[in-house]
């Protein structure tokens, strides 16, 4: 992990947002992506995307992996998803948070994509949030990691980083994600959520971050930031 560097002279200007994003992917190069950026890397299948998104939500990366392995090995497919009894699909997810819930979820899911986009995933954050159980994050990530469109997927991670560093002041994550899409080039928007959740994990942590190894600490406001490491 790099050093943290001295303080810059206050003459010399602070990086626009999207040096200091590469930064941090540089920072964390080699390291374990997030769950679904890694199924992502494995298999640009949109339908997969989606349905380990679902998966992950409140749930340990590790998990999500695990669990999507077993759930795509007997439906690969939103139509083998869709006629799949409820109890197996939740037995193949299990431990994930909130399992049966899930189960119900992503088979109605499986069950609309089958009946009415003739088994095809949606491309557009429109018809994605259309579907019930689908949120903003989840659709972003589908479409950008899914269909290569460039989006911002704003997740925890994404929300209190973009807030601490000073790039946006907002409360809600919808907020959030207009303010990053006015922030950055709509060329890095998808590299965003990948760098922002993984920087998340290893070093801006919610609980005292490790700011004494940040490779972007100087150029950070530390907005909230009462205790680190």
């Amino acid at each position: 992990m790099p050093k943290r560097r001295t303080a810059r002279a206050a003459t010399q200007p602070k990086p626009d947002a999207a040096v200091v994003l590469a930064a941090m992917g540089r920072a964390i190069a080699g390291g374990k992506a997030p769950s679904v950026s890694e199924i992502a890397r494995r298999d640009r299948d949109p339908f997969r995307i989606l349905i380990s998104t679902l998966l992950s939500l409140r749930t340990k990366d590790d998990v999500t992996d695990a669990a999507a392995a077993r759930l795509f090995a007997i439906a690969p497919t939103a139509r083998r998803l869709a006629r799949l009894d409820l109890r197996r699909i939740e037995k193949a997810i299990y431990p994930v948070g909130f399992y049966r819930t899930k189960a119900r979820t992503i088979r109605d899911i499986a069950r609309r994509i089958d009946g009415e986009f003739g088994g095809e995933v949606p491309g557009t954050m429109e018809a994605l949030l259309a579907l019930k159980g689908v949120g903003r994050k989840t659709a972003a990530l589908v479409v950008s990691l899914g269909f290569d469109i460039p989006a911002v997927c704003v997740d925890t991670h994404v929300h209190r980083i973009a807030n601490r560093m000073g790039w946006v002041r907002t409360r809600a994550p919808h907020d959030t994600e207009t303010a990053l899409m006015a922030l950055f080039p709509r060329a890095v928007w998808i590299d965003v959520n990948e760098t922002l959740v993984s920087y998340g994990q290893q070093v801006c942590t919610p609980l005292s971050p490790r700011c004494s190894t940040c490779a972007v600490a100087e150029w950070c406001a530390r907005v909230g930031v009462a205790k680190s490491r």
